[in-house]
């Protein structure tokens, strides 16, 4: 069982930047994918950024050269830097840990940005 603490979070004027940060009850290093996900009202759950262990990291369309997704294994910590925050970024923001089988999920950390 993999436990995920996200935090991070908060009020940020659009243009700004904020880093959120997951860390987890157990090294990352061997864990296959390590993400970020949000979700808006009313709408679906969607992947923001993603790390496999190798180091390949996908991103969604709308982050791209926004957003960078990184680790520090010593710290069992993946975070998301988030730059030039725009007000669609507003969402939850969970952390997600996919070990092949295995599922886990952050309790999510509130992202709002204002105009």
């Amino acid at each position: 069982q993999v436990q995920l603490v996200e935090s991070g979070g908060g009020l940020v004027q659009a243009g700004g930047s904020l880093r959120l940060s997951c860390t987890a009850s157990q090294n990352i290093f061997s864990i296959n994918r390590m993400g970020w996900y949000r979700q808006a009202p009313g709408k679906q759950r969607e992947l923001v950024a993603a790390l496999t262990s190798g180091g390949s990291t996908n991103y969604a369309d709308s982050v791209k050269g926004r957003f960078t997704i990184s680790r520090d294994n010593a710290k069992n910590t993946v975070y998301l830097q988030m730059n030039s925050l725009k007000t669609e970024d507003n969402a939850v923001y969970y952390c997600n840990a996919d070990d092949f089988s295995k599922d886990y999920w952050g309790q999510g950390t509130q992202v709002t940005v204002s105009s």
